[in-house]
């Protein structure tokens, strides 16, 4: 029989996903979902013009636990690059790259942060 995922989890998967459907409305193509290797896991990784958008989607059900921003720590941000590295080195040629957080809260708004680190 099939276990049911913890709530957490399922909040993410839908955050994930409307994160995804929301930057694809802005004109941006997915290039992978979920891409792990043993320095991390990179939630989305997208297309934007000639760029290639590393993004970590986060879901807070309340602000008191701080901003999506807030929560992708030093240590999280260290862990994000070594995984786009990871993912750059099976690529011919690099592309120009950026780091995108995406906050998802409990009403499903969206609060895009381009560039974040």
């Amino acid at each position: 029989m099939k276990q049911e995922k913890p709530r957490h989890l399922r909040s993410g998967e839908a955050a994930e996903a409307r994160a995804l459907a929301w930057l694809r409305s802005q004109g941006m193509a997915l290039v992978a979902r979920n891409y792990r290797c043993k320095a991390g896991e990179i939630d989305l990784v997208m297309r934007d013009g000639e760029s290639l958008v590393f993004v970590e989607v986060r879901y807070r059900s309340h602000r008191g636990f701080g901003s999506a921003a807030e929560s992708v720590t030093p240590a999280k941000q260290r862990r994000l690059q070594r995984a786009a590295s990871h993912y750059l080195q099976r690529l011919s040629r690099v592309p120009p790259c950026r780091f995108d957080i995406i906050g998802v809260d409990a009403d499903n708004r969206i609060d895009w942060i381009r560039n974040a680190f």
